[in-house]
C-alpha cells in the first residue's frame, strides 16, 4: 500500500488521541517502522483565544525538535498552516472557553498533517472536538 495523505492524516489523529507518553513513544516507533511516517505529539491547555498562537508554535517547534520536519521555512510554514486549519475547524465550539488536549503532527515525504484533539470546558459540561489540517511540501 502506498503511503499518502490518508495514512499521514490517520497517524496525526492517532498521535493526538494517544493517552500517555509511553503510548506516544510506541506509536511513533510503529508508524516509523510500518509506514516510514515520522510523528510527534504535544500537550497544550489554556483559554482558547490566548492558546491559538501557542498551539501553532508548539506544533512547529516540536516537529522540528523531533525531526518530523526540516529546519526550513517551507516545512515550518506547512505545519503552521495545517495547525491553523485544524484550529479553524474547532473555533466555533471553543471561543471564549478553556481548552486542553493534544496536537499530533505526522509526515511522510511531501505529506504533512496536523490533528488537534481538544477538550472544551464549561463548568463540568465538557465537549470534545478534533480538527485536521494537511499540507503538501516538496
Amino acid at each position: 500500500m502506498e503511503v499518502g495523505s490518508k495514512i499521514v492524516a490517520s497517524a496525526a489523529i492517532k498521535m493526538a488521541l494517544s493517552a500517555s507518553r509511553q503510548e506516544e513513544v510506541l506509536m511513533k516507533k510503529e508508524l516509523l517502522e510500518r509506514w516510514a511516517v515520522k510523528a510527534v505529539a504535544i500537550d497544550y491547555g489554556g483559554e482558547f483565544i490566548s492558546s491559538v498562537g501557542k498551539i501553532v508554535e508548539r506544533a512547529v517547534v516540536a516537529a522540528k525538535r523531533e525531526g518530523v520536519i526540516k529546519d526550513a521555512h517551507a516545512d515550518e510554514g506547512a505545519v503552521a498552516g495545517a495547525a491553523r486549519e485544524a484550529i479553524t475547524q474547532i473555533m466555533p465550539k471553543a471561543l471564549g472557553l478553556n481548552v486542553g488536549g493534544k496536537i499530533g503532527v505526522a509526515r511522510h515525504k511531501d505529506h504533512v498533517s496536523v490533528a488537534i484533539f481538544m477538550g472544551i470546558g464549561l463548568l463540568h459540561l465538557d465537549e470534545v472536538a478534533i480538527g485536521l489540517g494537511h499540507r503538501a511540501v516538496s
